[in-house]
């Protein structure tokens, strides 16, 4: 028997049988006659070549088989009402999912109210969030495989069928912990000094295209990570130096976990972008673009 002829209709009725616990209550509940719920089920354990249900009292129980099948068939239940839900927010212009990349830089606690406000208004739309570095926050939307990105660094050379807008400044500062030699240091770092020491570097997230690097030297030693976490955390524990976004370690500076470094050439403060594809005409989409642009 193909599976194919596991309609979704049987497996309602059996999904019936099973909350009712008879056929005659389950036929009530569908609005169907109890002869045509009899002959679903003959039909089905007919086609599939076992029994599905046994009778334990006055109350129609499934078997180990039929229990099998249904606790699958419900998820297709499940799938197939998503399919049709998703498939009316599709009509009245809301994506069914809305895929967001955040730069590992940004802090995504500032996107919470703005998330949380999204899903009271609109629960049905699907949001994926994911994290990406330099580079590859520009590779996600170009390769198709976000529909927006928060907080992209660095504005792009090629910005076809792109719409990009300047979102945030972000100022950043060289530190160490306080055990860190550098730490002791009183008159402004050179680059030449930097290059003496370990760097704490966030790894470009890009899959195909040449990975981008910031504030990094060709000769210096470095420790790589895949997350701002991760480098703020191996900083703070004296394993190496380097650049953070100033609004992320602004506590740890006030509180002495982290020290900042004078350099002879300060840092320089970083402007980051919204972007989005041309092509992508979704409500889901323009809204969190309004509403980001706002802030």
């Amino acid at each position: 028997m193909s599976a194919r002829r596991i309609t979704l209709e049987s497996l309602e009725v059996l999904d019936a049988i099973d909350r009712k616990g008879s056929f005659a209550a389950a036929a009530a509940s569908l609005y169907r006659v109890p002869s045509k719920v009899t002959y679903t089920v003959n039909k089905l354990e007919e086609d599939l070549g076992v029994t599905l249900f046994r009778k334990e009292g006055r109350r129609s129980v499934l078997t180990p088989a039929g229990r099998l099948l249904l606790d699958q068939g419900r998820e297709i239940l499940e799938a197939a009402d998503r399919l049709v839900e998703n498939t009316r927010q599709l009509d009245r212009g809301w994506e069914s999912r809305l895929r967001i990349a955040l730069d590992a830089v940004f802090d995504f606690g500032l996107l919470v109210e703005v998330i949380e406000e999204f899903c009271r208004m609109q629960p049905g739309t699907e949001l994926e969030i994911r994290e990406e570095v330099l580079g590859g926050s520009w590779e996600a939307i170009a390769m198709g495989r976000v529909d927006l990105v928060v907080g992209a660094p660095d504005e792009p050379v090629d910005r076809r069928g792109l719409e990009v807008e300047p979102f945030q400044e972000i100022p950043w500062v060289f530190a160490v912990a306080p055990t860190h030699p550098l730490a002791q240091y009183s008159e402004p770092l050179s680059r030449e000094q930097q290059l003496e020491y370990r760097a704490i570097v966030v790894k470009d997230s890009s899959r195909e295209l040449p990975a981008l690097s910031r504030n990094v030297f060709e000769r210096q030693p470095r420790i790589l990570v895949t997350n701002i976490e991760h480098k703020i955390a191996a900083q703070c524990a004296g394993l190496g130096a380097g650049f953070l976004p100033r609004d992320r370690v602004e506590h740890l500076l006030s509180d002495g976990v982290l020290i900042e470094v004078p350099l002879v050439e300060p840092p320089e403060t970083i402007e980051s972008y919204l972007v989005w594809r041309k092509d992508n005409r979704g409500r889901a989409l323009n809204w969190f673009v309004d509403r980001l642009l706002q802030r």
